[in-house]
Formats: C-alpha cells, structure tokens, sequence
C-alpha cells in the first residue's frame, strides 16, 4: 500500500499548489501570473495548433530542445565519467586537478552561454549543448570521484592477493563499484542540465527550442503560453530525472549499495 499512499500525498500536494496557484492570478498579486485554467488552455492550444506568433508545434519545440539537452548530456558523459575514474584512481592527478575544479565548479554555467553561443564554439548548434554540458559536468565528476575513492580497500587488497594488476583491478572493481555513484550524479545533473536549457535557448534564438518558446512568449506578453513552456520544461525535467533515479536504485540494489 506504499504507491497508494505516495500517489494520495502526490494528489493533495498538486492540488494544494494549483489552488494557491490559483488564489495567486485570481488576486492580481502579479498581473504576469495567469490562472492554472489559461495556462492549460495555452498548452492545449500549443499542442493543437502550435504558438500565437510563429505556428510552429509544440512538439518541434520539445525536438529542438531535447536535441541541445542530449547533446550536452552526451559530452558531460564522455568527459566526466573518464576523467572523473582516473582522478579518483590516480591520487597525485587528483591532488593537481582540485584545484583547478574547485575553480571552475562555482561558476554558473548560464555564465557561459554568450561566451560559447556567440562565438560559435564547435558550430553555433552546439552552443546551447555546451552550456548544459558545463551544468552537467561538476555533478557527474565530483560523483564519479567520490564513487572512487569511497571503494572498500579491501577489495583491493583482495585483487591484489589474487594476483591481479592494476589494470584488472581498474576494470574489474573499480569501475563497477564506481557506477552507483556516477548514476546518481548523472541524476542530479539531468535536473540541473534542465535550468541550463531556458538561458542556452533564449542566447540562441534562431535555434528555437522551449527556453525560446518561453522567452518569446513572455516578451510578447502571452503569459499564459509563457507558463505553459514552463510546465513543458518541468514534465521533460521530472521524466528524465525520473528515469535516471529508478535506474541508479536498480543498479545501486544489484551492487548491494541499499
């Protein structure tokens, strides 16, 4: 009775918000606030017929910036899990490279995006990527070494009592005990690669994408089009990080983490 007792909490919590989201827009507290009614009226109408001022879908909104979040993605991957596994592997990299991500680390990667959109990094498609592949890439990383070096010595000196090298011991205990950790850092990443997409996309204007939608709309004064480009983003946010959870709990459960 656990999911029926999560799913009525789940129930009363969004009821609660929709009402006070509500009390909100039907007050005027903000006048850019529309009531939850107009707003799902605009999501309908984006999926229908597409947006007020270009007609263009929903759907090619959603293509565009599920392509600019995968890309980013796609790149924190092959960079962090790699880098992430030798620097928590080799001690002496480590003790160079902190300093250098402690440096980096803090700054907001909407920081970079009119440094990697406007000067066509990489070609001006993979500007907006680069920017959630910057949110991306702490997370993945820190966890990654983490996942390293909280490893059971044992293991190793197990390995190491059965004759295995260095390389073995990297491939056969290493890397599967690390994975744990690199899944729930990619879980926080999704949903922090998810904030980047508004600010990459409103940078990168002729790209189009939900973060344009969003921007586009606000500026033109359709709020309640505005705000359901939020809902969007927020659904693509919740599945994607929610997918990324039940596989870290799956695979943390098979390599006995819980």
């Amino acid at each position: 009775m656990r999911w029926a007792r999560t799913a009525l909490i789940t129930v009363i919590s969004l009821s609660l918000f929709m009402f006070v989201w509500w009390l909100v827009a039907e007050w005027g507290v903000f006048e850019t606030i529309p009531t939850p009614q107009e707003t799902f009226a605009a999501l309908a109408h984006l999926i229908t017929d597409g947006d007020p001022l270009t007609g263009l879908s929903l759907w090619t909104q959603i293509k565009s910036s599920l392509t600019t979040f995968f890309k980013g993605t796609l790149m924190a991957l092959i960079v962090a899990i790699p880098l992430g596994l030798l620097l928590g592997y080799v001690k002496v990299l480590n003790e160079f490279a902190t300093p250098i991500i402690e440096v980096l680390r803090p700054i907001a990667p909407v920081a970079w995006a009119p440094i990697f959109i406007a000067t066509k990094a990489l070609g001006y498609s993979w500007g907006p990527g680069l920017v959630v592949f910057m949110g991306m890439l702490f997370p993945i990383l820190t966890s990654t070494i983490f996942g390293v070096q909280r490893i059971d010595s044992s293991w190793i000196d197990a390995s190491k009592t059965l004759g295995a090298n260095r390389g073995q011991i990297f491939y056969k205990v290493v890397l599967p005990a690390s994975v744990p950790y690199i899944l729930n850092g990619l879980k926080t990443a999704l949903g922090i690669g998810w904030m980047c997409i508004v600010a990459a996309e409103i940078f990168a204007q002729a790209l189009g994408g939900i973060g344009n939608l969003i921007y586009t709309m606000a500026l033109n004064f359709y709020w309640s089009y505005a705000f359901a480009g939020i809902i969007v983003v927020a659904v693509l946010g919740l599945l994607t990080t929610g997918v990324a959870e039940q596989v870290a709990k799956y695979v943390s459960k098979r390599m006995g983490m819980e």
